[in-house]
């Protein structure tokens, strides 16, 4: 039977690679994107204080989500029992490694910065993608679907909330939301299990805390 690269790597191979993986999300600039950014072909439009504050908090918080994404696609593949499952997670964690570095390049062009508050992100996301690989493919796959909903529904909503001017970053959450609502779907139709509202419930109040406290920290 044909195995992959992960399969092939033994435990501390592994670790390693995690370690250099969580090391590379967390460093500003540590990923490079695959594809052109969607706001490079957009003109950078003039913001006033209030408005380029309000937008960088904003990415930020979206940057933050793109940390817990590649913890959650990271956790989920080091436990996943099937290895079709495992390398859609895989497969998965590239494209999102694209949003990761767009929205770190936008808050530099915001004169921002990431959250501080990512490293944490990064491991709690870990540690539920884990578990949720750990109880079965189909909770991992199910726990994608219901993260990439309460995701698309921070987009919208930041798509209300973002200056009209900035053109830029708007292009960039719309790619973004398009994305993350195809991964959430082809997780369904991979057999995902799908969520009970109290769950999604809880879900959302903690994604809620995330974006408070990523918004301003």
């Amino acid at each position: 039977m044909h195995q992959s690269p992960f399969q092939r790597l033994s435990v501390t191979d592994r670790l390693i690679n995690q370690f250099d993986r969580a090391l590379r999300t967390l460093h500003p600039g540590g990923i490079a994107a695959h594809r052109p950014s969607p706001a490079g072909p957009v003109n950078e439009s003039e913001l006033s204080d209030s408005e380029r504050r309000h937008a960088a908090g904003l990415m930020r918080v979206n940057h933050a989500g793109e940390v817990c994404a590649q913890a959650l696609y990271q956790g989920q593949a080091a436990t996943a029992k099937l290895a079709n499952v495992r390398k859609k997670m895989e497969i998965a964690a590239g494209e999102e490694i694209d949003h990761l570095a767009w929205c770190d390049e936008r808050l530099r062009q915001l004169h921002s910065r990431p959250s501080l508050l990512n490293p944490i992100w990064y491991g709690l996301s870990f540690g539920l993608g884990a578990a949720a690989g750990l109880v079965s493919d189909k909770a991992s796959l199910g726990f994608v679907a219901a993260t990439e909903e309460q995701v698309s529904e921070h987009l919208r909503d930041h798509l209300k909330r973002l200056p009209q001017e900035d053109q830029k970053s708007r292009a960039i959450v719309q790619t973004m939301l398009k994305e993350e609502e195809t991964h959430g779907q082809n997780a369904l139709r991979a057999g995902g299990y799908r969520f009970p509202k109290a769950v999604k419930a809880l879900m959302r109040l903690t994604s809620k805390l995330m974006t408070a406290t990523s918004y301003r920290i």
